[in-house]
């Protein structure tokens, strides 16, 4: 299992929120300051979200995403804001990010969707953002009036194989990993499924491993410390 700490960038620092609310916003530091911290711990893959684009559709943090990209030698996904070829292309090719993560356009624009899969193939995954079993778009603030299995069909059908699924209902809030709906849509969808949301303990770690779950973002939990990294990597590699 591949274990993705998190970086979320809002106003150029790295925060985190609370069920994806701005007004939460906790301050943790440099985002570049954290990407090597991880790394240097031994995590394997990082998962960067540009909170800006994904509110305002601001370009406000490429410093600090071209900061992490020299920072770290594991690979970076990122996510937040890709509405446009323009901007999934800058990321990818001039930013030297690895895969991009398209969440709502997966919903509103499926051409944009597929051309982006056409073009990229692996390097593009989708975000599905879960609230009472309904996909949430537009900073989870709309229904997408799809739900999380019909979404990944689609999205299989353009060719993509990996979906970062957050559970809204337990972003930030260190209630633990949904590991059940987790575990179903791996299984109903055939595809690699990210758990986001919730992850606050070894237990959730183990939990996830042990339902054979593609990966997890680990996010407040790291930061809060009520989890620590080299032990979390030892679990997930066993």
């Amino acid at each position: 299992m591949i274990l993705f700490p998190a970086i979320d960038i809002l106003d150029g620092r790295a925060v985190r929120l609370s069920l994806g609310k701005r007004d939460t916003a906790t301050v943790y530091g440099e985002p570049a300051e954290l990407a090597k911290k991880w790394a240097d711990l031994g995590a394997e893959f990082l998962h960067v979200v540009d909170l800006n684009a994904a509110f305002d559709n601001a370009a406000v943090n490429e410093k600090q995403i071209e900061d992490i990209r020299r920072a770290v030698k594991i690979p970076v996904q990122l996510g937040g804001g890709f509405k446009s070829m323009d901007r999934i292309a800058h990321c990818l090719d001039n930013l030297g990010i690895d895969r991009a993560i398209i969440g709502s356009a997966a919903v509103t624009n499926p051409a944009l969707f597929q051309e982006a899969a056409k073009k990229y193939g692996g390097r593009i995954i989708c975000g599905i953002d879960e609230r009472n079993g309904r996909v949430s778009i537009k900073g989870w603030v709309e229904d997408g009036g799809i739900t999380p299995v019909e979404l990944c069909a689609k999205v299989k059908s353009a060719g993509v194989t990996t979906v970062v699924y957050t559970d809204i209902s337990r972003d930030g809030t260190l209630t633990g990993a949904n590991v059940g709906k987790t575990y179903l849509l791996q299984k109903l969808s055939g595809l690699n499924i990210i758990a986001s949301g919730g992850v606050a303990s070894a237990e959730d770690i183990r939990a996830l491993k042990e339902k054979g779950i593609y990966g997890a973002i680990l996010g407040k939990s790291l930061y809060e410390k009520t989890l620590d990294l080299s032990e979390a990597l030892r679990i997930a590699a066993r």
